[in-house]
């Protein structure tokens, strides 16, 4: 479990093919200097295992699955990414809960500058769009944010929208995003627990009795 504050930016170090998908090599010096085989860390919003570390990288294997649903797919070596470790137990919940699996991807539609914040305008696929609510939790590349404007429920092509402080900017991938760049999203769980319940309550005879 997550809370989408980012710790530190990573970046990959290495990429080695294992079976059909990769063990990621990433330099994260915070994350890796007290890391443990078997442990949780989120890359860019995605959980992956450690199964090595040094003193400022860790290895993590990612499924073909995981490839083809999220950003990870497109790293490279030298790709920026975002990382937190597992949240302990009793540590205070700074964000929101995010559970590291990503639901889909998103792509940069619009970057507007202000003098104190910037605001990302994303693309959001048909089923992701009623999971996005206005002032409602989002996870982006990992980052724990506040939906600030979300498209009318007709629209042809959904989308939403966060506006990201200096601190975001700055300590987080987010600040160096372009037009064009594809980031991780992770819905609000709560809203998609919500969306099954309704989905059984709309057809009862596919339920459980």
């Amino acid at each position: 479990m997550f809370t989408g504050i980012i710790e530190e930016i990573g970046e990959i170090a290495a990429i080695s093919p294992s079976g059909d998908g990769w063990r990621l090599t990433v330099r994260a010096p915070k994350a890796a200097s007290d890391a443990v085989h078997g442990e949780s860390i989120a890359v860019s919003g995605v959980c992956l295992t450690v199964v090595g570390s040094t003193a400022d990288t860790f290895d993590a294997d990612v499924m073909k699955q995981t490839l083809d649903v999220s950003a990870l797919g497109s790293v490279e070596v030298g790709s920026r990414v975002n990382i937190e470790k597992a949240m302990p137990v009793g540590a205070r919940l700074g964000g929101h809960i995010v559970q590291g699996h990503v639901d889909g991807t998103g792509t940069v539609l619009e970057v507007r500058p202000g003098e104190q914040w910037r605001v990302l305008r994303f693309s959001l696929s048909d089923d992701l769009a009623p999971l996005v609510v206005d002032k409602g939790s989002i996870s982006v590349a990992g980052t724990s944010l506040t939906v600030s404007a979300v498209s009318p429920v007709d629209a042809a092509s959904p989308w939403f929208e966060v506006s990201l402080i200096p601190e975001t900017l700055e300590a987080t991938i987010l600040g160096s995003l372009e037009v064009g760049d594809l980031v991780n999203l992770e819905t609000d769980i709560l809203a998609r627990h919500v969306e099954r319940m309704l989905a059984f309550r709309s057809h009862p005879e596919g339920g459980s009795r």
